[in-house]
């Protein structure tokens, strides 16, 4: 499930998987020092059904090799990508530290293929705007941009979510 900034990926992923059980995998990293973070985060834990378990796994593609039989929801990728960034210490780009990133990345990809439950990935797309003043936002941009097109590769099915109305990809 791909989708901009406030496209509502998060609640059509959400809404594919109705009230039934399932085990939400939230990547976003707390701040507490950073109210509108918190209230983002307060926002998307309110909308979730009650019967919903949510954990913030240190190892994704751990969580995801050992999911068991309940469907699970990944929200999202972008933010599990900036924590990887952030703990390889890539963001000034030293060789060593995006090969680092990259093979995380790259243990995800392999993850989500051998993942043996019900799995919704969601990842912003970040391409389709202007391009990043920055250094670090390009790095991140390009980064999340290769990433997305390994993980759409492995699923069955890609949606892109723009302005609410999803868009089969695949």
């Amino acid at each position: 499930m791909l989708g901009g900034a406030r496209s509502g990926k998060s609640a059509h992923a959400e809404g594919l998987l109705g009230d039934a059980q399932v085990d939400y995998l939230a990547t976003a990293r707390r701040a507490v020092d950073d109210e509108d973070w918190e209230a983002r985060i307060a926002a998307h834990v309110a909308r979730r059904p009650s019967g919903w378990r949510t954990t913030t796994p240190v190892d994704l593609p751990g969580a995801l090799r050992a999911a068991g039989g309940v469907p699970v929801l990944v929200d999202d990728i972008a933010t599990w990508l900036t924590g990887e960034l952030d703990d390889a210490g890539a963001w000034e780009g030293s060789v060593a530290a995006m090969r680092a990133c990259r093979a995380r990345c790259a243990e995800l990809v392999s993850a989500v293929v051998a993942c043996p439950a019900r799995l919704v990935l969601v990842s912003a797309e970040v391409g389709l705007g202007v391009i990043p003043a920055t250094r670090a936002g390009r790095l991140f941009r390009d980064e999340l941009g290769a990433l997305n097109v390994e993980l759409a590769a492995v699923c069955d099915e890609v949606l892109l979510v723009v302005s609410g109305l999803p868009v089969k990809l695949r």
